[in-house]
């Protein structure tokens, strides 16, 4: 690899936690409650800790990796080396084409709160402007994604405060009919799941943080544990405010929370805050993604072009250029619910291939390591087999389409 190949590290450990907890705060509570309602019912804050779970052992076989490889590309370098060349593909894969409907998520719920009767039009926008941004540089990435994190702290304040200040609040809906079966409970977790993914982003920038050892691991544990808490505490007052059938039928559950009491006039808070959530997740997002598709060019598991790296901001800019246009042509065809189900899937592939990998390292002290690493890797297949048929054949589809077109190019770099 050559200086000119090369990204600058200029992320430390604060930054590198902004950018950890931009990429997950607002995403599950602002679009993936809904559906897991849905899913799980009253069971909703179960099926929250079986997520956080999941996540926390993906977590931990992450930050041993990235600690070990500080390089871009996540678990498709980990993969790549510690598996061989096949399955470093298929998490690289799985990760972008999963991000890409992740980022189109993201962007048709912003759209959906800021102009409900066109969303994709700014929807497009904001991939627009979050593609632009991302050009600046890592530097520019994560002041922006700090400035959005302050608006939706605001916003997730005002959630809890309108259900369970507004007169409405019951502690027993929480207890209330819990009929929920345990794929119920589990198809609900892989929706939630879709929240807490946000700490690959840290994992993806592994090149661009200083002293990587000590900061990611460190980032991507406190940035888990933080989204925890906070999805914990805005579940637990939406469901006292109302019942879950409730909020899985409205298309802005919170909203739906905050206005069955009387202090409704914080409803525009929260629908502006969900609008700013996006955008912040959706910055983060493209970020990784474009880190992701840099590093499969740069071994030659994508089109080599999208390895170019910009001679002054030293950042990936061709590719992109590319995330953001493919991000924009998913908008243009796929609805949220759908984008979201997908998008779990795939993403779950990606950590189910990062705890194999992380399996092949030392087990540690009493084998605990190994451990956790096994736990994460069950956890992420039996949660994505419980996630819509439609979703699981649909990225089981895409993966085939993926490694058809890497067996058949031209010519293979060598790994």
């Amino acid at each position: 690899m050559t200086t000119r190949d090369r990204l600058s590290r200029r992320l430390g450990p604060g930054w590198a936690l902004v950018t950890g907890l931009g990429a997950m705060l607002g995403a599950g509570v602002f679009g993936a409650v809904g559906p897991a309602a849905g899913s799980a019912g009253s069971a909703l804050l179960l099926a929250l800790v079986l997520a956080a779970a999941v996540a926390a052992c993906n977590a931990a076989g992450s930050a041993r990796l990235a600690a070990r490889f500080p390089e871009s590309g996540g678990a498709y370098a980990y993969a790549g080396r510690r598996l061989g060349a096949p399955y470093g593909f298929a998490a690289g894969w799985a990760f972008t084409a999963g991000k890409l409907a992740s980022c189109a998520a993201m962007a048709l719920v912003l759209g959906n709160h800021v102009w409900p009767e066109h969303p994709r039009v700014p929807a497009l926008v904001a991939v627009a402007a979050c593609t632009a941004v991302n050009h600046m540089g890592i530097a520019k990435t994560a002041g922006a994604t700090a400035a959005i994190l302050a608006v939706v702290g605001v916003g997730l304040a005002a959630a809890v405060v309108g259900a369970l200040a507004g007169g409405h609040a019951d502690p027993g809906r929480i207890a209330d009919a819990w009929t929920a079966t345990p794929g119920g409970v589990l198809e609900a977790a892989g929706f939630l799941f879709f929240a807490f993914a946000g700490y690959a982003r840290l994992a993806t920038l592994g090149e661009e943080v200083r002293d990587p050892a000590r900061t990611i691991p460190r980032a991507i544990a406190l940035s888990v544990g933080i989204a925890f808490a906070v999805y914990a505490l805005v579940m637990t007052a939406a469901l006292m405010a109302v019942r879950p059938e409730v909020l899985a039928a409205a298309p802005r559950p919170l909203v739906a929370a905050v206005r069955a009491g009387s202090l409704d006039a914080l409803a525009p808070v929260v629908s502006a805050a969900a609008a700013v959530a996006s955008l912040g997740v959706l910055l983060s997002l493209l970020a990784g993604v474009s880190r992701t598709v840099f590093a499969m060019a740069r071994k030659g598991d994508m089109p080599r072009p999208l390895r170019t790296v910009h001679r002054r901001r030293r950042v990936p800019h061709v590719a992109g250029l590319a995330a953001g246009l493919a991000v924009a042509a998913v908008v243009a065809v796929a609805d949220v619910r759908g984008a979201i189900g997908f998008s779990s899937v795939l993403v779950l592939v990606y950590y189910a291939l990062a705890n194999a990998s992380a399996l092949s390292l030392p087990a540690g002290r009493f084998g605990l390591l190994r451990a956790v690493a096994v736990a994460g890797l069950a956890g992420c297949l039996l949660v994505a087999a419980a996630l819509p048929p439609s979703s699981v054949l649909a990225a089981a589809g895409i993966m085939m389409l993926g490694f058809a077109g890497w067996v058949l190019r031209p010519v293979r770099a060598p790994r």
